[in-house]
């Protein structure tokens, strides 16, 4: 999956999960164009016709093999996949065609961070899917993101970011901490206070050079994401002020680093990548996507060593997912609706997770085998198709804002200067706040 965290975005890598055995390696697959051509509009005397799908990251419909398979449906459709790695190389372009109205796919991701501005700006540019998909069938907040006002809904849901805790089983043992997974979901049941008094236990007897957690700014972004209000309010007030999550999320993320129970990593910079190599992190918040990160970079020397539970608390968080959108300035518009039709479906949802790792929206999804039994050998045989399709239920609507990805990016740098530099609280914040205030006018 994608490999760069953007606003409301996610690292994404590729973890293969199976029914029985799963291959718990995640593949280093970056994001990478295969059509460097524009012949999204292509189409022949024969009817034959190219849909050009552009996304970024990876969405996991090459590896899982669907384009090859809806060609086969589809004999006179080729599709062709045109990735940028880089999320945020890909959205300013996809703003800049739809404001000009040309070189747009036929087809075109959306990330989460980004729909709320999309649906608000740009909504008229894009194909209306309510007609063409069944909106209950995915998870009930995922498709109202990407509703307009007027009820058109102009994104199909793909992945979705169910938050989950992952830690080191050992690390846990040898400080003295319960390790089995039902025990450390007992254990910080409560939530996220009962996580940081684990962590000031932890520390008691922690290993040599290991941390509780990676980053206090990862454990603010679960808290807040567990919240229906966080940045913005139902009539589009930025409220991140006054948010009662913000407000939860920055105190604990002081208390983390005032206590020093994270080592102040940043996530899926070099310094995190090397703390997992070297086995110093005993737990980190875990949305469905991030399990492929961490078997990636620890490597087969802690492969077993992992293990997955419930996150902290009854109410879940999301982090991440996308959506699969139609510009109507295609020539294959009802072409490219049925595409999305098809890629958005249970079966094809369970492929990509299969293949990928990323968790689906679709809820016919969660009731397939693919997904219902699936297990995570790397993290201790972790059943994580039930751990986050009970977690994907528990998920608030939440409301989204045009800015959040700018606000929580900008928080979380503040977050990392407490931990790194040692930044007062009351400094912090009001730098973050100056900042956000300036960039969202």
């Amino acid at each position: 999956m994608r490999i760069t965290r953007t606003g409301g975005g996610r690292g994404r890598r590729a973890a293969a999960v199976t029914t029985t055995v799963l291959t718990a390696s995640a593949l280093l697959l970056t994001g990478c164009s295969s059509d460097d051509g524009d012949d999204s509009n292509a189409s022949d005397s024969n009817g034959n016709i190219t849909l050009k799908l552009a996304d970024f990251g990876q969405f996991g419909y090459k590896e899982a093999g669907l384009f090859e398979q809806y060609h086969k449906l589809h004999p006179n459709i080729t599709v062709k996949e045109d990735t940028t790695s880089d999320e945020q190389v890909y959205y300013p372009k996809l703003l800049q065609q739809l404001n000009a109205g040309s070189g747009l796919a036929d087809v075109t991701g959306i990330e989460v961070g980004r729909i709320k501005e999309v649906v608000d700006t740009q909504a008229a540019k894009f194909a209306d899917l309510s007609k063409s998909i069944n909106v209950s069938d995915w998870v009930s907040w995922k498709e109202k993101q990407a509703t307009a006002k007027d009820g058109t809904v102009i994104g199909a849901g793909t992945d979705i970011g169910p938050m989950s805790l992952c830690y080191r089983k050992d690390l846990f043992q040898k400080a003295g901490l319960p390790s089995d997974r039902d025990a450390v979901a007992k254990a910080v049941a409560g939530g996220w206070e009962d996580y940081i008094q684990l962590g000031e236990q932890y520390k008691q007897k922690a290993p040599s050079g290991t941390f509780f957690m990676d980053s206090a700014s990862a454990m603010y972004n679960a808290v807040v994401s567990s919240s229906a209000e966080q940045y913005y309010d139902a009539d589009g007030k930025a409220v991140y002020k006054d948010s009662a999550a913000v407000k939860q999320g920055w105190n604990l993320a002081a208390e983390v680093a005032d206590k020093k129970l994270s080592g102040g990593l940043p996530q899926f910079q070099d310094p995190w990548q090397a703390a997992l190599r070297n086995g110093k992190i005993a737990s980190m918040v875990c949305p469905a996507w991030m399990a492929a990160q961490i078997s990636t970079y620890s490597g087969d020397t802690y492969k077993g060593k992992w293990d997955i539970t419930r996150a902290p608390g009854t109410t879940a968080a999301n982090w991440g997912g996308s959506f699969l959108a139609v510009p109507k300035s295609g020539k294959h518009v009802k072409e490219a609706v049925e595409l999305v039709k098809w890629l958005t479906a249970p079966e094809q949802q369970a492929a990509v997770f299969k293949a990928v790792g990323v968790f689906p929206s679709n809820k016919g999804a969660y009731e397939l085998a693919s997904v219902k039994t699936a297990k995570l050998p790397y993290f201790s045989d972790a059943p994580i198709g039930q751990i986050y399709a009970e977690e994907a239920k528990s998920i608030p609507e939440a409301v989204l804002g045009p800015k959040d990805g700018v606000i929580k990016d900008t928080i979380s740098t503040q977050i990392n200067n407490m931990e790194q530099r040692g930044t007062k609280p009351d400094k912090a914040w009001k730098d973050a706040t100056e900042t956000i205030d300036k960039a969202i006018g």
